[in-house]
């Protein structure tokens, strides 16, 4: 794992549908994407090629937050995303990139991750741990089947 890059493989017993539409709908993002003890408000999200989000993490035990935003770069149906992140905090600076692979696999959803250019302040071992858990909630919202 390069300094400044994170990468992430899971199998999720779901299709890719219901992954791709878990990290476009902002009420769904809000449910998985924050890892634990944080909680998570989307602001903004437009989910097109072009379109962006804004959204922030809070510390539900300190009450601090941080904030951010970005730009969809490309959105391949049940395939793959591929964003932009920018911390609105000026000491993280720089824009990171995260591709989202999705492809079917006989027991659900293969799902490969790739976060690249994390500013400098953030440890990779502390952006791949809370990866870990954000999948980890995302494997059972998606996973989950409540019928009617």
């Amino acid at each position: 794992m390069s300094a400044n890059t994170v990468r992430l493989h899971r199998v999720i017993r779901t299709t890719p549908e219901r992954v791709y539409r878990a990290f476009l709908e902002a009420d769904a993002l809000a449910k998985w994407l924050p890892p634990y003890g944080f909680t998570c408000t989307v602001h903004q999200l437009d989910a097109k090629v072009g379109g962006g989000f804004r959204m922030s993490f809070r510390n539900f035990t300190t009450g601090n937050g941080h904030s951010f935003g970005g730009e969809y770069l490309e959105l391949v149906t049940n395939e793959r995303i591929r964003y932009t992140d920018k911390f609105d905090d000026p000491n993280l600076p720089g824009v990171m990139q995260t591709t989202v692979s999705l492809r079917k696999v006989v027991v659900g959803t293969e799902l490969n991750v790739v976060q690249e250019g994390i500013p400098e302040a953030i440890p990779a071992e502390a952006c791949y741990l809370g990866w870990q858990e954000s999948l980890a909630q995302l494997a059972l919202l998606v996973g989950t089947e409540i019928p009617g």
